[in-house]
């Protein structure tokens, strides 16, 4: 099959640059109302520095939008990896769903266009991208009050716990096609670490503990034992992708940005997502120190940002749980009336057991994407902004074995205090 085939777009569909993208939203009128002036005056420029996609940030003279629109490859490796424009399409849904049941912690939809594979959103100022500023040292104070509400109010709503079982599974059909994407976080995640797959890469000076990672049984079991969860486990509608980079920030907001990976899937994935992340940023931090022992209590600080986090999360989660009751039930698990009356008290039990069972899911997942990271294809700017080559391995190895016992030991993590302290005395 020719590139060109494999490549084939639908009717209508043109990939934009910073000039197209311009005669596009002029054609829209209330976006043009709200970028305001003439489209002479508008500023567009291509600001997509992620593994996929377009995205144009355009400023007029009253406003600006972003637009973000899918390429049908990985933008990352190049044509010779296509990609169906359809992630577009359940990043739609996604951000719907989410707007509907977190709205404070998205960014607002303005215009969809399925065949250009393009969304229309409010851009987002003076919001910086979460992991730079991470790797700046820059303390944000609400980011894990506010994704721990986000992580709660979405996985919550979309799960058997308020919608009913023929809801769901209707929704669950729905998502269930976004299988590109899925097939994407299958590979990169829980199988091509651990064998020696044509696009993976590591810092040189990792040799030893890569070839150790692809002859590790019990490794390997244990990252197969959670890409069975990730294939079966259809709990609640997952982001997907939900890391630091995927998330934008200021002092007082955050929002989650990037859902196209977004399908329904088990709620410790995208709690571990987020929890990887911070992890990867704490063993960097002693590789953008300006000298040695500078960042120590900014690295305690991400540290306690994960602890913050969970217990938001545990928080919130519990709190909808129990405003269930008989004029609102939910839906169709753990239903109220199972629970009224003499054995009302049974359901802080159960709600402790469903709050474990994520935790157990959440330190799995979180040790198989910082593994991810490190040592397969798409790497993180934690690490890889570390100019030391040397220092990079040490911080990127420390990592890895932390990882490594995460996974295969995470019965002994149980609480995200003592996964700090673990994190601390590594």
């Amino acid at each position: 099959m020719t590139a060109a085939l494999k490549l084939a777009t639908p009717k209508g569909y043109t990939a934009l640059n910073p000039d197209t993208v311009k005669d596009y939203l002029a054609a829209l009128p209330e976006i043009a109302k709200k970028l305001g002036g003439k489209l002479a005056e508008w500023q567009s420029r291509e600001v997509g520095d992620g593994n996929l996609n377009l995205v144009f940030i355009i400023k007029g003279k009253d406003g600006s939008v972003c637009v973000k629109q899918a390429l049908p490859y990985v933008r990352l490796v190049g044509e010779s990896w296509p990609l169906p424009l359809s992630r577009a399409h359940f990043e739609h849904l996604a951000l719907e769903a989410e707007a509907t049941f977190a709205p404070a912690y998205v960014p607002a939809s303005y215009h969809y266009d399925e065949a250009m594979a393009l969304t229309v959103m409010e851009y987002l100022s003076p919001h910086i991208i979460l992991r730079k500023g991470l790797i700046r040292g820059i303390k944000y104070p609400n980011v894990a009050k506010h994704l721990g509400e986000f992580l709660a109010l979405t996985l919550f709503h979309t799960s058997d716990l308020h919608l009913s079982a023929e809801e769901k599974k209707k929704q669950i059909a729905v998502f269930a096609a976004n299988t590109a994407m899925c097939k994407i976080s299958e590979d990169l995640i829980f199988d091509e670490p651990y064998f020696e797959a044509p696009m993976n890469r590591h810092t040189p000076g990792l040799e030893d503990i890569a070839k150790s990672f692809r002859a590790d049984a019990v490794l390997k079991t244990a990252a197969q034992e959670m890409k069975w969860r990730f294939m079966n486990a259809t709990e609640a509608l997952i982001h997907g992708d939900l890391h630091t980079g995927s998330v934008m920030v200021t002092e007082t907001d955050t929002r989650a940005i990037d859902p196209e990976f977004a399908f329904y899937g088990p709620m410790g994935f995208d709690v571990g997502a987020v929890i990887a992340n911070l992890l990867l940023a704490y063993f960097a931090q002693s590789g953008h120190a300006e000298k040695h022992g500078a960042r120590n209590a900014y690295a305690s600080w991400i540290l306690e940002q994960i602890v913050v986090l969970w217990e938001i999360f545990a928080a919130t989660f519990t709190k909808l749980w129990k405003e269930r009751d008989a004029a609102h039930p939910g839906g169709d698990v753990y239903a109220p009336r199972l629970y009224g009356g003499e054995s009302g008290n049974a359901i802080n039990p159960a709600i402790r057991a469903r709050l474990e069972a994520i935790w157990n899911d959440t330190l799995g997942f979180a040790a198989l994407k910082m593994i991810r990271r490190i040592l397969g294809l798409a790497h993180v700017e934690d690490m890889e902004a570390i100019p030391d080559v040397s220092l990079r391995v040490a911080c990127e190895r420390k990592a890895l074995t932390f990882a490594r016992k995460l996974l295969v030991e995470h019965k002994a993590y149980g609480t995200p205090q003592v996964l700090a302290q673990k994190a601390m005395a590594s």
